[in-house]
This record gives C-alpha cells, sequence and structure tokens, in this order.
C-alpha cells in the first residue's frame, strides 16, 4: 500500500483501521463501503487513544483470514492465535508498541494535544506510514 493513497484516504475522511481493512474487503467479500462501515469506530485508537486503529484494522483481517468459527474449531483458533502472535512480534520489530497515543506521543482525546498532532501533520505522515506498515505485515503474512 502506497503512503500518498493512505493520505488520500486520511484527506477523504477515513481512519487507519478502515483503510487497512477496506484494503483487503474484496478478499472476504465486503464491498469497500461494507468494510468502512464495520471498522468506523476503531479510529484514533478506537478513539480514546488505546490499540492504534492500524493494528486494530490488521486483527480484522487476521480473523477473517484465520479465525475460528465458533466453540467447537479449535485447530482455527489456535492457527488464529498463531498468526496474531506473529503479526504482533513484526509490529513490534518496527514499533515498540501497539498504542495510538504512545505511537503519536500524544492524546487525541485532549482537545489541545489533538490540536498539536494536526499542527505538526502527524495524521499526514505517521499515522500513514503505520498504516503503510500494518498492511506490508499482512501482506507478507498472507502471501
Amino acid at each position: 500500500m502506497d503512503k500518498e493513497f493512505v493520505k488520500d484516504r486520511f484527506l477523504r475522511g477515513q481512519d487507519c483501521s478502515q483503510v487497512v481493512f477496506s484494503n483487503y474487503a474484496a478478499r472476504y467479500g465486503l464491498t469497500e463501503e461494507q468494510a468502512n462501515k464495520l471498522t468506523a469506530s476503531f479510529g484514533g485508537g478506537s478513539g480514546i487513544g488505546e490499540t492504534c486503529g492500524a493494528v486494530v484494522g490488521a486483527m480484522m483481517v487476521i480473523g477473517m483470514e484465520y479465525g475460528h468459527k465458533g466453540p467447537d474449531d479449535p485447530e482455527n483458533r489456535q492457527m488464529l492465535m498463531a498468526k496474531r502472535a506473529e503479526f504482533f512480534s513484526k509490529w513490534k520489530e518496527r514499533h515498540q508498541t501497539c498504542m495510538c497515543r504512545e505511537l503519536l506521543g500524544y492524546d487525541l482525546t485532549d482537545p489541545e494535544q489533538l490540536k498539536i498532532v494536526l499542527e505538526k501533520g502527524l495524521m499526514l505522515d505517521l499515522c500513514p506510514m503505520l498504516v503503510t506498515d500494518a498492511a506490508d505485515i499482512l501482506d507478507e503474512m498472507l502471501g
């Protein structure tokens, strides 16, 4: 996924989770609109600076690819857990944390800190890099 593509999506109102997950929507028989609606709540670390939306979007892709279908599916549950661990290991090689506020260095729930993030252009510089990193890891894992 190209960083300029991601910037364009951000300028058009998409969040990290939406950009990551919608990139894989067709693979799972979803429209881009369905993918965007499904992931709409996860931008800005679910709106509270917690887990980065790019990571949440990636976890949703991993769930679609490897997730278990219910309580009587232990093989797929084990596969999911292994793939989830693989993603986090690769992510942490690039970034020490999954927390939005730690990645940005600011808390988006604080209006003054959000203003700084916007003034510094972090959402159009750092965030697209995080999204492309998540997609690169997914591409490597999905083959």
